[in-house]
């Protein structure tokens, strides 16, 4: 599956989304999986190991933006991507970054899985 063009209608005002261009496959990335309503793919700047990032297709803005349902989505795409990196047992980190302050540069909602090594805590 990785780096396969895949192309998903997208809302016209969004155009100008990196993560909403992905989803349309006008940029490319290196798919990991991907669901009816999710994508994950990998991060170009990995924090760890293993940095996927799993994105609805629709775009959203923030976190709290997201029905319950599609959010519950995103958790089990995030979980399942954890478990083909073979960090599922070992462990791992979910993070969304929410607004600026909550360090979000790219404003559609994605989720950071994070592991392959341990991870020191509090973050940031």
């Amino acid at each position: 599956m990785n780096d396969r063009v895949h192309r998903y209608q997208y809302d016209a005002g969004v155009t100008d989304c990196l993560f909403c261009r992905i989803v349309a496959g006008e940029i490319p990335a290196t798919l990991v999986t991907e669901t009816d309503t999710t994508l994950a793919f990998r991060d170009i700047d990995p924090k760890a190991p293993t940095h996927v990032l799993v994105i609805p297709k629709e775009h959203h803005t923030a976190i709290g933006d997201v029905d319950p349902v599609l959010a519950g989505q995103i958790l089990a795409t995030a979980h399942q991507v954890a478990k083909a990196e073979g960090i599922d047992e070992s462990g791992y980190r979910l993070v969304f970054n929410t607004g600026r302050d909550g360090g979000q540069t790219v404003f559609h909602v994605h989720c950071h899985v994070l592991g392959g090594r341990g991870l020191t805590w509090p973050p940031g």
